[in-house]
């Protein structure tokens, strides 16, 4: 997929220039590492008309080149689903509306010494499309719609991720 264009990225700022409505605690990519607690995440399962779902490819670490959900940290002050919008907005510029959480998981992942170098629980949403064109922004290197007969050759895939879209296939209405 193409890097986004000058609209695509200006939509996704606008997001970014909403005030705040408490003071922000500091949720820098250097932070998340070695947490003192967990560290709350919001996920989209989105479909399109051909109930593809979107995935996204992890520009930063951590996970870096991998494909994932849309999704990232909740920001103080902000809810569950104001933050599964920006989130969405900031990554994809698409614009949605949360329909139904889905999950929760629980992603831990362990330093080469088996300490848990990164701790998340996740809030993973299915959410529907209102608005905004797909592409790839923020820190994410691609996008892609993905069947779901393409799901298990898609690689590399987060830990979880094909469970938690196999639970959305099977257990909900993506329309």
């Amino acid at each position: 997929m193409s890097r986004p264009g000058p609209a695509c990225i200006a939509f996704a700022l606008a997001s970014l220039l909403e005030p705040r409505k408490a003071a922000k605690i500091s949720t820098s990519k250097a932070s998340r590492r070695y947490p003192e607690r967990p560290i709350l995440g919001i996920g989209a399962l989105i479909f399109d008309e051909q109930n593809r779902i979107l995935l996204v490819q992890r520009g930063g670490e951590p996970l870096k080149g991998w494909w994932s959900l849309p999704g990232g940290v909740l920001e103080t002050g902000e809810t569950l689903a104001e933050g599964v919008r920006r989130e969405v907005l900031e990554e994809t510029g698409l614009q949605v509306e949360p329909v139904q959480l889905l999950t929760i998981f629980e992603r831990i992942i362990p330093d080469d010494e088996g300490r848990p170098e990164y701790h998340y629980v996740l809030a993973d949403y299915i959410c529907r499309v209102i608005g905004g064109t797909a592409c790839p922004a923020d820190d994410c290197a691609d996008i892609r719609w993905a069947s779901r007969d393409e799901l298990p050759s898609i690689e590399p895939l987060t830990d979880g991720t094909l469970g938690v879209i196999q639970h959305a296939y099977q257990n909900c209405s993506t329309k």
